[in-house]
């Protein structure tokens, strides 16, 4: 029986201590726990987005072939996350007090030791409260746009 895969893409992110190394060892776990690693992007070194930092991120994005399903790789990615360093007090939050009414809440970005956001899979199109495929804000980011264009223009 042949199982089936999937091709995903992964943008990377760090910009707390050693950040290349954390992008490395993001790679690493993604090869070991969800698949394939096709292809990797250099990195890219940006300005933090969405809020204020001293500490600027080092980025970069990878393509995946996985046989695991968009829930099952939302759940690998977090758990990596939690491996190399990731703690709720490094994750997005949502700012549902400064909402007004009938507009979504602002979210609120914090530095981060890795962050890994599914961006693409296959021609999937998922739109759950916690899962969105394709990633909604990523056509907003010079940071993913620029190594994710990177990997889908060479041969």
């Amino acid at each position: 029986m042949t199982i089936e895969q999937h091709t995903v893409y992964l943008g990377l992110g760090s910009n707390l201590g050693e950040r290349e190394e954390h992008i490395r060892r993001a790679v690493h776990q993604i090869a070991e726990q969800i698949g394939t690693v096709v292809r990797q992007s250099a990195l890219y070194y940006s300005d933090p987005w969405g809020f204020e930092s001293a500490n600027s991120f080092v980025n970069a994005v990878v393509c995946v072939r996985t046989a695991l399903s968009p829930r099952q790789l939302l759940r690998a990615t977090q758990r990596i996350e939690r491996q190399l360093g990731k703690r709720k007090r490094h994750a997005t939050r949502r700012d549902v007090q400064s909402a007004a009414v009938g507009t979504p809440p602002r979210p609120v970005y914090h530095d981060r030791p890795i962050d890994i956001d599914i961006l693409l899979y296959d021609d999937l199109h998922v739109d759950e409260p916690d899962l969105k495929i394709p990633h909604p804000l990523m056509q907003e980011r010079d940071f993913v746009m620029t190594p994710l264009n990177e990997l889908l223009t060479s041969p």
